[in-house]
């Protein structure tokens, strides 16, 4: 959900929050498998428009609310967005989802034990992943340039828990500044804290 909510947020767009009870399996629920068919977070409904996929959604309401500032309309920096986005979808969020699993998942919610092997499978192609991010962002502060763009909450969004997910960022240290010193920085972000939600930390 933080993809989704986060990216809504940082041109104080006015939407309305409905909460999917994800634990309890209301995603599964015939109404919002209605929404979203493929049973998955999050979900937009717009008038006569059901809108799944975070970034499918991060681009509709930039552009139906004019926030070209995270979203230029100049098409090589659209270009430039839409392929981080497309890279976070195929490649990032499924490199980081087995940290979430075995981190977060597993021993918080299952009550289970991490499968370590699992992890040390998955951590070259995660550090191979990561070490992209860090070159990009040796030179400048965001994954588009100078500014913030949609591109960075998709990216950021698979790291949302990279504390409990021990995701690590230590070896990849512009990728770690850019996450702990700037996306966690963004107000939009600190709004959708999903560490508080689920617990991990005290509000």
């Amino acid at each position: 959900m933080s993809e989704g909510r986060g990216g809504l947020q940082p041109d104080e767009v006015s939407f309305e929050k409905s909460h999917v009870d994800y634990l309890g399996g209301g995603h599964k629920a015939p109404e919002y498998l209605n929404i979203n068919p493929n049973a998955s977070l999050p979900a937009l409904v717009d008038s006569d428009l059901k809108l799944w996929e975070s970034n499918a959604i991060l681009q509709y309401v930039a552009d139906k609310n004019g926030s070209f500032a995270y979203y230029p309309r100049e098409p090589k920096v659209r270009a430039d967005i839409h392929r981080w986005q497309l890279w976070e979808s195929a490649h990032w969020f499924p490199s980081c989802y087995v940290y979430l699993v075995e981190n977060v998942v597993k021993p918080l919610l299952m009550k289970a034990e991490p499968d370590r092997g699992a992890i040390e499978k998955e951590a070259p192609n995660w550090h191979k992943l990561a070490n992209i991010l860090d070159q990009r962002l040796a030179n400048q502060r965001w994954l588009c340039g100078d500014n913030v763009t949609l591109a960075d909450i998709a990216v950021a969004a698979p790291m949302h828990l990279h504390l409990y997910q021990k995701l690590p960022l230590d070896q990849h240290p512009n990728l770690r500044r850019w996450m702990t010193e700037d996306v966690e920085r963004l107000p939009c972000w600190k709004e959708t804290d999903v560490a508080t939600a689920l617990g991990l930390k005290p509000t």
